[in-house]
C-alpha cells in the first residue's frame, strides 16, 4: 500500500520565497472618541531581501509624492 504525503516545504525554501518575493504588511488604524481623535497608528512592515525592499520603497515613495502633489492647499 502507498499513501503519498503532500508536498512540503523545507523551511530554507520557505525562507528563500519569501525574501525573493517579500511580504509586505501596512497597518492604518484610528481610534476616536465623541470626535475627537485619541491615537492613530500606521505601520510598515516589509519582509523582503535588499533588493525586494529598494524596489518597493522606491514605488512607495512614489506613491507619497503623487499624495502630496494631489492634496489641495490649506
Amino acid at each position: 500500500m502507498v499513501t503519498s504525503t503532500p508536498d512540503s516545504s523545507s523551511l530554507a525554501e520557505v525562507l528563500d520565497r519569501i525574501l525573493d518575493k517579500g511580504i509586505v504588511v501596512d497597518v492604518w488604524a484610528r481610534v476616536s472618541l465623541v470626535g475627537i481623535e485619541i491615537l492613530t497608528v500606521e505601520a510598515r512592515v516589509v519582509v523582503a531581501s535588499v533588493d525586494t525592499f529598494l524596489h518597493y520603497s522606491e514605488e512607495m515613495a512614489k506613491i507619497e509624492q503623487a499624495a502630496i502633489a494631489a492634496a489641495p492647499s490649506a
